[in-house]
Parts: structure tokens; C-alpha cells; sequence
């Protein structure tokens, strides 16, 4: 399944980069809410994830998040995200850029996440950005509030806004830095984010592409690996590490 040049290079690799997107998320059962049943089919996602939506409609933004929040909270990570969390004990630098919101690598057990477009689990005050857990706010029904008056909002990256500079800067270098580059789970067509497997590989890395079907980055990549992320990475880390 894996080629021989795929098990040497990650066995030899003291820096891997793992750059993952709504797939391997896809397979714990988290939904891309579209096209969802009840009221949230009346919407779409653009019209309720950007920042003018909720100053209009806080309450409604919030229903509509806070329905998210509860759903993915009882969603569990896969064996894909557990076989990531233990690479990254295996190499002496490991970074997950993931473009995905649920913390499902973070509730896996990995430690170096550059999360691109934010977390669902953290919100934050619009005014004074003092953060808040799900858990001190979940259970409001409206717009919850800070104790500054201001309007708390989900810490995610919403449509016209801006990835977060710090989180791109570091997954930016550390797929410049990488050895070994994967790309799991995504079709790796929207940018800037799509263009860190290419920049890793004009790095000189060994880039391989984990995913269902293949993508336009499939005819450059050095290994694609078709099929279930959960399926493919715990057999990866069997192959590599079992007599390390």
C-alpha cells in the first residue's frame, strides 16, 4: 500500500507537516451543515458566517452556532486523528495545519495544531476580546453577553474575514520546514490555504496526498494514497513505527 520510499523518508524525517481539512472530519460524522433539515435549510452558511449577519441577527447567529456547538461537542475523533497524534510523538517537529473548527485533533492528543479558521469550541468578546468556553455560555438561548456589555461571537473565521496571521505564519513555515508533508482529507482548492503543499514541496518535500478521490493536487504530489484517512493512517503508523 505504501511505497518504499514513503516508509523511509517518514522514518528518517525529523520535521512532518500534516495539513488537514474537512474529510478526515467527515468520517467522526461531523456535518458540513448545508442543506440541513428544519430552519438552518432556509439559510445558507454565507448568510449566517460573517460579522454583518450577526450585528444584525445576533440571536439568530447564535442559535445557529450554538446548534453546531452541541452537535460537534458529542461528535468523537476517528482513528485518523488518534494516528496523527501519535506521529507527532515520533518526530522530533510535528505540526497539524488543519483548516477544520471541531478541536477533534487537539481531543486526539495532539499538541501542534495552527488551526486556520479558528476554533468552535472558544468565543470571544467583540469589544474587549476577553475569551469564553462553550461551557460558560452554551446554555444561553440568545446572544450571550460579556460582563463588559459586549456581544460574545464564536472564535471562528468567518466569510470576508481575514485567517488568523499568527496560525498562517507558523503552518506556512513549518510546511516550508517539512521533510514529509501530507495532505489529508481536503481537495486543497481554496486558498491561500491550498497552496501549502506546493510550498512545501518547492521546499523539497515528500508530499503525499491522503484522500477519497483524487484533486488537482493529486498529479503533483510524490504519493496519493485513495481511501479513508481512519483507514489509511493507522496502517501507516503500523508500517513505519511497529520496529522503531
Amino acid at each position: 500500500m505504501f511505497s518504499d520510499k514513503l516508509i523511509s523518508r517518514l522514518k528518517d524525517a525529523k520535521l512532518v507537516a500534516v495539513f488537514t481539512g474537512a474529510g478526515i472530519s467527515a468520517e467522526s460524522g461531523v456535518p458540513t451543515f448545508r442543506g440541513e433539515d428544519g430552519l438552518w435549510k432556509k439559510f445558507r452558511p454565507e448568510e449566517l458566517a460573517n460579522f454583518d449577519a450577526f450585528i444584525r441577527n445576533p440571536d439568530l447567529v447564535w442559535e445557529w452556532y450554538r446548534y453546531r456547538k452541541k452537535i460537534i461537542a458529542d461528535i468523537k475523533p476517528n482513528p485518523g486523528h488518534y494516528a496523527l497524534a501519535e506521529m507527532e510523538k515520533r518526530h522530533e517537529h510535528f505540526a497539524i495545519i488543519t483548516q477544520n473548527i471541531d478541536n477533534l485533533h487537539r481531543r486526539a492528543g495532539s499538541k501542534t495544531v495552527y488551526e486556520l479558521h479558528g476554533n468552535i469550541e472558544r468565543n470571544y468578546c467583540i469589544d474587549c476580546r476577553k475569551s469564553y468556553s462553550n461551557k460558560e455560555i452554551i446554555a444561553q438561548e440568545k446572544a450571550p453577553r460579556c460582563t463588559c456589555g459586549g456581544l460574545i461571537r464564536p472564535d471562528v473565521v468567518w466569510f470576508g474575514e481575514f485567517l488568523p496571521q499568527d496560525q498562517w505564519d507558523a503552518g506556512e513555515a513549518a510546511a516550508e520546514r517539512a521533510e514529509v508533508f501530507f495532505s489529508v482529507g481536503t481537495s486543497a482548492v481554496v486558498y491561500p490555504a491550498a497552496s501549502l503543499p506546493m510550498i512545501a514541496k518547492r521546499a523539497g518535500a515528500y508530499v503525499v496526498e491522503i484522500n477519497l478521490e483524487r484533486t488537482e493536487l493529486s498529479h503533483q504530489a510524490d504519493e496519493v494514497l485513495l481511501g479513508k484517512s481512519g483507514e489509511i493512517l493507522p496502517k501507516l503508523i503500523n508500517a513505519c513505527y511497529q520496529n522503531k
